[in-house]
């Protein structure tokens, strides 16, 4: 190539080449352009100026098809191609007008276009249009906008949408043989949708615009092959398949019904937190068989009143107790009074949740139980605050302020009620062991054995000593989580679930009964090898794309910009 060529496309100055150096430039930057008979390329400061024309003789009629080579009239047309070396690249391309020789054509004339080149009413060539395209189906309009602006192509972010939306979409007439189903969110808590993934390629094939069972059985049913769908624990979208493809295997994810677990799990830790007060080895005053304890021998009050955590700083009964015990009370009688929770509901001005919950609790000490046992955030100022007080500062107002100097951003009615129970003794007793947070228990009784510390198994026999109910979990737990590990749903969770429901334990019975009304899909899902794995990496790109879009997230260009995006 001559020095004036290269000129042509790096050089700011203006240069210009034509004829054979000017085709031999662009079949090398630009071999899209192989079909024209290049005549001059110029380089300037507005860009690369390619002027060309058609080499073809003739050309066929879109209308009908007919071929002409019988030339009506010109004209000059300009084409925005992809930028070369940063700049700018304008075709000036001398297109000429055909008359269509098919008397019966609509069309009188028409004009030629270029292959792979230009389209009708297409200022920017196809090559281009396919780039923006593609920028914009990965960025979206206002990063694809900025993206294209240092690439040398101006575009405003509303053409990269247009362009997104115009893209075709592959026509599927069957469902994937393992298809994935789950619902992410278009407004949080508001608006949901659905999407559907083929597991076996990790690709989404669909997405509905509600979690409905009926959108999800209509579009099953409009798309039959899918012999496993895996879900959630969700009703609808069982409903749904159940509906839509009752031939297939429903496959509930595992890591789903173990995160149920884990939240029925922590509700029992909760329940049984307050039994870690007595030291390791004592007998458990609330036994397997679920009883009340007893009443706490005679001594000193307030320790009992440290304990229970029932009454304010003025020895009072606090108002969620008395609230709680009223309710309580209420439910009970109206229904042995012989009215349904929904009438009892009625009735207090109650939600039927709140009924149902008081109505399963044998007592009100039962819904107590986390207001009187839960971790709060005086608990690391409490040898502090015991040893101060030894030392003769019985002021609560002193005390918080030397809080105050150590971080604690608590009240000062805090300080007060803890400190209360020391005024009837002659010095505050020794702080009781240090109790683990509910959340830390559950994380041991959830965590493999072997991945513990050493101290963190000590901690972990050391709870399940001090509390039978706790240790009758780990238990369980410990052996759903070798049936879910080795797949062996099938031959031992129905033994599983007739242990949990013969266990005292109320939270691990809500377990097993949720199981009970999905077991079949639970079953399929802790013996199969299929999970929801790919779909939720879906769902979290999903996220990803709809915040990416400053607000014009609208679910049609959502939709194709999932479907679309490459893996």
């Amino acid at each position: 190539m001559s020095q004036c060529a290269t000129a042509a496309v790096w050089l700011p100055s203006p240069a210009a080449v034509a004829g054979r150096d000017a085709r031999d430039l662009c079949s090398w930057f630009a071999p899209h352009l192989d079909g024209l008979e290049i005549e001059r390329v110029s380089c300037g400061d507005a860009g690369v100026v390619i002027e060309a024309r058609s080499g073809s003789a003739g050309a066929a009629c879109p209308a009908c098809g007919s071929w002409s080579s019988r030339v009506h009239s010109g004209y000059l047309r300009t084409v925005q191609d992809g930028p070369a070396g940063g700049r700018p690249v304008l075709i000036r391309l001398a297109v000429r007008r055909f008359v269509c020789r098919n008397p019966g054509c609509a069309a009188v004339t028409f004009a030629e276009q270029v292959a792979g080149l230009t389209g009708r009413y297409r200022r920017r060539s196809v090559p281009l249009l396919a780039l923006l395209a593609q920028i914009g189906l990965a960025l979206a309009g206002r990063a694809g906008a900025r993206l294209a602006g240092v690439l040398g192509i101006p575009v405003h972010r509303t053409t990269l949408l247009a362009l997104v939306t115009a893209l075709p979409e592959p026509c599927r007439s069957t469902a994937p043989e393992v298809t994935g189903v789950d619902d992410f969110a278009l407004r949080k808590g508001r608006v949901y949708g659905t999407v559907l993934v083929d597991v076996a390629t990790g690709k989404p094939v669909e997405m509905l615009a509600d979690r409905e069972a009926g959108t999800l059985e209509v579009w099953l049913a409009a798309h039959p092959g899918a012999q496993v769908i895996c879900r959630d624990r969700a009703g609808n979208y069982a409903e749904g398949a159940r509906g839509g493809a009752p031939e297939a295997i429903q496959v509930a994810d595992r890591w789903h019904v173990w995160h149920n677990l884990g939240e029925y799990v922590e509700k029992a830790v909760a329940a049984h937190r307050g039994c870690l007060t007595r030291p390791a080895g004592a007998s458990s005053t609330q036994g397997l068989s679920g009883e009340a304890p007893a009443p706490p021998a005679a001594g000193p009050p307030a320790l009992v009143s440290e304990a229970e955590g029932l009454r304010d700083v003025c020895s009072r009964e606090r108002r969620l107790v008395t609230r709680t015990r009223s309710r309580h009370a209420a439910v009970h009688g109206l229904l042995a009074a012989g009215h349904s929770e929904r009438e009892a509901a009625r009735i207090l001005g109650l939600s039927r949740g709140t009924v149902h919950r008081f109505a399963a609790a044998a007592s009100a000490e039962e819904l107590l139980v986390k207001a009187t046992t839960r971790q709060t955030k005086i608990d690391r100022y409490k040898p502090f605050l015991r040893q101060r007080w030894n030392e003769g500062v019985t002021s609560a107002t002193a005390l918080h302020a030397e809080l105050q100097a150590k971080g604690w951003q608590g009240s000062v009615q805090a300080v007060q009620r803890y400190v209360r129970p020391f005024r009837a003794m002659t010095a505050a007793p020794p702080p009781s062991p240090v109790i683990p947070a509910t959340r830390q228990i559950t994380r041991w009784l959830l965590t493999r054995p072997a991945a513990l510390s050493d101290e963190e198994q000590a901690q972990l026999a050391s709870v399940q000593d001090r509390c039978p109910h706790l240790a009758v979990l780990a238990a369980c737990v410990r052996s759903f989580a070798e049936i879910m590990a080795h797949r062996r749903g099938e031959q031992e969770l129905e033994g599983w679930l007739t242990q949990a429901e013969a266990a005292d334990l109320p939270e691990l019975r809500s377990f097993a009964n949720g199981i009970r009304r999905d077991q079949q899909a639970v079953t399929a899902g802790l013996t199969l090898p299929y999970s929801s794995a790919a779909v939720e990496g879906n769902v979290n790109k999903i996220k990803m794309l709809k915040r990416q879009m400053y607000g014009r997230a609208s679910f049609p260009l959502l939709r194709k910009r999932v479907i679309l995006q490459p893996g």
